[in-house]
């Protein structure tokens, strides 16, 4: 595990702070490289190569001589990786990695056989033999079919067109089966005593011609139904709306200024879901499809495009003029690649500025590696750079709220999740897709209307109680209400309406308090107070910034002063910042991802939820892969 694993850094250099059972130095810092780093390390004639889990603090290490070059190595730590994690996800989920110290693990057979594997993916397919004449169809055939004579049309077109003739004839006869049947019976039985002369079969043809286009012609001279003849503008009716006023009248509702249960309304449960196919209470990854497969499909059409433009020789060199052999790489030969990169990056809307710190530290990275041979500067820098993306977006600290709420159940007291952002952004409609998410994995909510500032955010959060409720009943729980409202009106202290929240979930047995907070710029300096009291006084024990992935530069600015307002006006000596992100509107910017590199760089925290639609299941959890994917598309 990652608490027990030596320092593999560069020159041997050694954290002193903490020493191993047998006076081994040991790296107190779980991540060995930086962000963006290299994940080989070579001692003398050996050199090791590891691979890092943060789900479970794993680190997978493979030693071999440097001497050899092995092509399977990484494709082994993967595979090694995967299956030694599926196959004791179990036990390290119970007792977590430190508690398996001491115990031993039967995955030897496992190893041999991902071994061999993986020996044998790399293994060289052998050339295909070509068939010889005597394999061959032509050698099959004589010269007297290959004769032709004049007038005469060859024996396989004519079969083809008698095949295709037979083919219409049996379609025909299959569109009419009624028609023919009687009519086969009567032409068998007069076939017999004569045969139709070529004039009658073409009148007939003709006759059954004619005969088609009257009828088609009847059909098309149809009159139109008068049904359009009334104009005039009709008022459109909604789905989910009621005409009836009195329904719509919340005036006098009972539920104001109360944590009292919303009225279970009736509505269409599929448009709220979408996806009827889901599995009940699962968060899936975000999925993004590459076209990196139909790219390569193309090149394998077209393998041999000949370049004409500076004659044999020319054409060779240009195609070995980005090719590197043993050589050592500089910053002038990555200066014209990375200044691509970094206007790639830019164009996917990743702040300026973590661009440029991107590419400085991908070529401080790559500065005087010695590159193999046909290798371009190109796919070195970009493969870097991926792995780079790969590791920010893949924070060392995780959010597990499932887990951290039966924790709370233990210590019987509720998990308490504040939500803040700039306005806009989708606070309160992925603060409903979470309630949802929680309310199927089991858990009863009840959300703080804590945004006392906003015309219509109570009526909001309101609703989509209603809807949560009609969505999940009482019967259908044991008569417990999964989802409640607590709310005290406009105007009041926002800080205050959360404390008796918590305090009314904690009497009455809730599992999960979401506290919904108002929206505000983050240059605000008596709203972004405010905030910082309501955090400091609560304790919530998760603090989401919501930001929507339209953003570029401006989610850096957010974020930054988010965190230095909550530090500033704190009153603790460890000021609580933000713990993770909630990305929204995910599904309007299709490969313009850059927001959540920016998000994760400047802030170091993991995105826990991704908001991919309008419904209450385009909730998701972020695809690293996925994203660099994207990130990367031309």
């Amino acid at each position: 595990c990652k608490e027990c694993w030596t320092t593999l850094g560069k020159g041997g250099d050694r954290d002193e702070g903490m020493m191993g059972a047998a006076g081994t130095p040991i790296l107190t810092n779980p991540l060995p490289q930086e962000r963006g780093g290299n994940n080989s390390f070579t001692h003398e004639a050996l050199t090791l190569k590891y691979k890092l889990d943060n789900q479970f603090e794993l680190v997978f290490v493979v030693g071999f001589q440097k001497i050899l070059t092995l092509t399977y190595v990484d494709k082994l730590i993967d595979d090694v990786h995967k299956e030694f994690r599926d196959k004791y996800r179990n036990e390290f989920q119970q007792k977590g990695a430190l508690g398996l110290l001491n115990g031993t693990f039967d995955f030897k057979d496992d190893f041999m056989r991902l071994l061999r594997d993986a020996e044998e993916s790399s293994k060289v397919r052998a050339p295909t033999v070509m068939k010889t004449f005597e394999q061959s169809l032509k050698s099959q055939k004589t010269v007297k079919c290959m004769i032709e004579t004049r007038g005469e049309k060859p024996k396989e077109k004519v079969k083809n067109k008698k095949n295709k003739g037979s083919k219409k004839d049996g379609t025909e006869a299959v569109a009419a089966p009624s028609k023919a049947s009687a009519g086969d019976k009567q032409l068998s039985a007069a076939g017999d005593k004569e045969e139709l002369t070529k004039d009658e079969i073409l009148q007939k043809n003709r006759e059954e011609f004619f005969r088609r286009h009257m009828k088609a012609g009847e059909k098309s001279r149809s009159p139109k139904p008068d049904a359009q003849k009334e104009k005039g503008k009709k008022p459109r009716v909604w789905d989910l709306g009621n005409s009836n006023a009195k329904v719509l009248d919340y005036s006098n509702s009972a539920t104001n200024g109360s944590a009292e249960a919303c009225p279970v309304e009736e509505f269409d449960p599929d448009m709220a879901l979408g996806d009827k196919n889901r599995e009940p209470g699962r968060l899936y990854d975000l999925e993004y499809e590459s076209d990196d497969e139909a790219e390569e499909e193309k090149v394998v059409q077209n393998p041999s495009k000949p370049s004409v433009k500076k004659g044999g020789l020319g054409g060779m060199f240009g195609m070995l003029k980005g090719l590197v052999g043993s050589k050592s790489l500089t910053r002038e030969d990555m200066d014209p690649v990375l200044e691509k990169m970094k206007d790639h990056l830019i164009a996917k809307n990743v702040a300026a500025e973590i661009a440029v710190q991107l590419c400085e530290s991908v070529a401080k990275k790559l500065e005087g590696k010695v590159m193999g041979t046909f290798t371009t500067v190109t796919s070195t820098v970009k493969q870097a750079l991926q792995e780079a993306l790969v590791q920010i977006l893949q924070p060392q600290r995780r959010v597990d709220v499932l887990r951290d709420v039966m924790d709370a159940q233990r210590h019987r007291r509720p998990y308490v999740v504040t939500f803040c952002g700039v306005n806009g952004v989708g606070k309160s409609t992925n603060l409903a897709k979470i309630s949802f998410w929680l309310i199927e994995n089991g858990f009863s909510v009840l959300i703080a209307a804590c945004d006392t500032f906003r015309a219509g955010a109570v009526e909001q959060l309101r609703t989509h109680t209603r809807r949560l409720n009609a969505l999940h009943p009482p019967e259908s729980h044991g008569g417990r209400t999964m989802v409640q409202l607590y709310e005290k009106g406009y105007g009041k202290d926002a800080a205050g309406i959360a404390m008796e929240a918590i305090s009314y979930a904690r009497n009455q047995g809730f599992d999960v308090v979401l506290v919904d907070t108002a929206g505000r710029m983050q240059d605000n300096a008596p709203l972004m107070t405010a905030l910082a009291k309501l955090i400091a006084v609560n304790a919530p024990d998760l603090v989401l910034f919501v930001g929507e992935a339209l953003v570029g530069n401006e989610a850096v600015d957010q974020l930054v002063k988010f965190n230095k307002a909550l530090a500033d006006h704190s009153m603790a000596q460890t000021p609580r910042l933000i713990d993770g992100i909630v990305l929204t509107k995910f599904d309007t910017i299709d490969d313009k991802v850059g927001a959540a590199i920016s998000m994760t760089y400047i802030t170091s925290k993991p995105i826990v939820f991704v908001g991919t639609g309008q419904t209450y299941c385009d909730l998701r959890s972020l695809n690293a892969k996925a994203v660099v994917a994207a990130l990367m598309k031309a």
